[in-house]
């Protein structure tokens, strides 16, 4: 199998059976979306959705944020992972967000890297989700699942396994490609025992392949 053919499988299956994707995140509007996803870092989605209705509720906008202590924040955010970092990340992020944006998120990657706590990934996933632009985001499992199929070949860094997929993805799918890929992580090609039995993609995955032939 050729990889434009891998490629195509993989749109093919996923339009079919998942073409609506999208972020397990909860949010409203695009604030709300950017405090989530800079609290899912190394953190469930399922245990961030736990903390935002009522940090949403105490801080529903960055003016309000901006004004938060750290220490308002952490009591608030305590129970995801890396609460210190994240608290002071919110709180910065807040005020460049005022102070620099007025209050609107912008729709750029420059820009959003311009905030505290967001990263190329974060800001891949807020111009994607919010702007539905040509962004791909890698995380764990986007950076797992795409090596493992075998979308992707040697990508030592999530920009290498990002600048790999946009090549082969069409922009219009590479939004929806995003969800596709981190679903499938996060359900069934889990990363210490993938569930190959389950998986509607193996006639395309290179991992299943070498598998089947070993």
């Amino acid at each position: 199998m050729t990889q434009k053919q891998r490629y195509n499988y993989i749109i093919d299956y996923f339009s079919k059976h998942n073409p609506n994707a999208a972020s397990e995140l909860h949010y409203e509007n695009a604030y709300q979306l950017l405090v989530a996803v800079i609290l899912s870092a190394q953190c469930t989605d399922k245990r961030v959705n736990m903390v935002t209705p009522a940090f949403f509720k105490q801080y529903p906008t960055a003016q309000q944020l901006q004004k938060a202590s750290i220490e308002d924040i952490y009591n608030l955010i305590h129970s995801v992972s890396y609460p210190n970092n994240k608290s002071k990340h919110l709180q910065g992020m807040a005020r460049v967000l005022v102070e620099d944006f007025g209050g609107i998120v912008p729709d750029t990657i420059e820009e959003l890297q311009k905030m505290p706590g967001v990263g190329r990934k974060t800001a891949n996933v807020i111009a994607s989700v919010i702007f539905n632009k040509p962004a791909m985001a890698v995380d764990t499992h986007v950076f797992r699942v795409s090596e493992r199929i075998g979308l992707v070949k040697n990508a030592k860094t999530p920009l290498e396994t990002e600048k790999q997929l946009i090549k082969y993805f069409s922009p219009e799918i590479i939004p929806l490609a995003h969800h596709w890929l981190i679903l499938h992580g996060r359900y069934v090609c889990l990363a210490r025992k993938p569930k190959c039995e389950e998986c509607g993609i193996t006639t395309a995955c290179k991992h299943y392949q070498l598998t089947m032939d070993n």
